[in-house]
């Protein structure tokens, strides 16, 4: 039952998908699977649903000194949909094939989730109290899972001082200025935050042959216009800036933060890791009007996914005011903030310890997500998040297009190393 690989097949095994608006399916079977692993290892676990099967799963492990303050360890059970049609195996089928496990949920996240149950099956002493939680609901607002517990049930969040999680410490190849080939393993310290809003245009209806100076949805088109040719500044946080000094250092090139979009094209593919951080964004992805050809309607609405950085939001806001124009107005649909944690602070430098002691030569790094994870949720009690999913990844291995996407898998080499870094770290912070 501690193997990792049939742990994490086992999970994969539970259709967990979330389909958003409380669609779901899979979570409670799933929870009770871990709830019998964290029991069997002598660990009680408390099964919680917030709502009729949207089931999350809470459990202490006791450290072997009770006066440090806890650690918050936390993943979710849920996964995106995954159509079979497109896959070359079963997207539920959990199967090892070319040294990888293969299935939706393989990366994000069954795979931490299963090192941590491994760990806590195989007798695991942490030095400090964890607190482990399996939740439901992170693929669509997490309403049902992070953000109900940490509203409803924080008592059990008292006293953890940071955390961990899903999106970072995975293995990433750069080739340096002078030919060597560097592992990168990024730690996520800081995600931006999320305002998804919806634009409303009003004007006047009337006949679509005739002209309309009112005309909601050409308001509506100009103001989409407008704030898609905006180009946000950049602002740099402590994170980002930190990710450039020294993933340029370990890289042997130039860094001038004057010219940051010069400094990301020295740093190849590297910059990936940067590129969409080092701004704030806001992306039309929906529309909405009309309802015949040939009427011209009152109104017209669109939905905007804009992310912001740490101590930009209210710029931000007032500049998207000024570009939305008479006759628009906008409301949050969701609404975050972003989450940031120190970069220099005991929490990091163990996860880089606890890296380098499995690869001597990681080059363990800040970054910024530019999406966002249930640290959202925890942040706003006064918890570190950081993302500390660790993963060993053979160079070529598109990790980036795993989670999901089709033919998810995680190689079994990843999950072994990672296993054991998440041990080195958990026995010793």
């Amino acid at each position: 039952m501690a193997d990792v690989v049939d742990l994490c097949a086992r999970l994969v095994r539970f259709d967990t998908t979330n389909r958003g608006h409380g669609d779901s399916e899979g979570e409670r079977e799933a929870a009770e699977f871990v709830a019998g692993v964290l029991s069997g290892a002598g660990v009680e676990p408390k099964v919680l649903e917030s709502a009729p099967r949207r089931a999350n799963v809470l459990a202490r492990v006791p450290g072997t000194d009770p006066s440090l303050p806890a650690l918050l360890v936390q993943g979710h059970l849920d996964v995106v949909p995954a159509d079979a049609a497109d896959w070359s195996v079963h997207p539920f089928s959990g199967e090892v094939r070319d040294g990888c496990l293969w299935g939706r949920g393989a990366v994000d996240m069954k795979d931490f989730c299963a090192m941590v149950l491994s760990l806590v099956a195989e007798g695991l002493r942490p030095r400090r109290d964890l607190v482990l939680a399996f939740v439901a609901d992170e693929e669509d607002r997490g309403e049902w899972g992070a953000h109900w517990l940490a509203a409803e049930h924080r008592e059990y969040f008292e006293g953890c001082a940071a955390a961990i999680s899903e999106s970072g410490a995975y293995t990433y190849h750069v080739p340096a200025a002078d030919g060597r080939t560097v592992r990168l393993y990024p730690v996520g310290t800081a995600e931006r935050g999320t305002a998804h809003m919806r634009l409303t245009a009003r004007g006047r209806a009337g006949h679509g042959s005739r002209r309309n100076d009112e005309n909601a949805v050409v308001r509506l088109v100009a103001a989409l216009h407008r704030i898609a040719s905006h180009r946000w500044p950049v602002q740099l946080t402590p994170t980002v800036e930190a990710f450039l000094v020294r993933t340029g250092e370990a890289l042997g090139v130039e860094v001038d933060l004057s010219d940051v979009d010069g400094t990301l094209a020295r740093l190849g593919p590297a910059a990936s890791l940067a590129e969409n951080t080092v701004r704030n964004s806001s992306t039309p992805t929906m529309l909405d009007a009309g309802y015949k050809v040939n009427v011209i309607p009152s109104v017209a609405r669109a939905q905007l996914d804009t992310r912001t950085l740490p101590g930009t939001e209210e710029d931000l806001l007032a500049q998207l005011d000024a570009l939305l124009g008479p006759g628009v107005e906008r409301e949050f649909v969701a609404h975050q903030p972003p989450v940031q944690a120190p970069v220099d602070s005991p929490w990091f430098a163990a996860m880089a310890d606890a890296l380098r002691a499995e690869d001597p030569e990681a080059v363990v790094v800040p970054y910024c997500m530019g999406g966002g994870t249930d640290a959202k949720a925890f942040s706003p009690l006064g918890i570190d998040c950081y993302g500390f999913a660790p993963l060993w990844l053979p160079e070529g291995f598109p990790y980036r297009a795993m989670a999901h996407g089709v033919d998810e898998r995680v190689p079994v080499a990843g999950l072994e190393f990672g296993k054991r870094v998440l041990g080195n770290l958990l026995s010793s912070v």
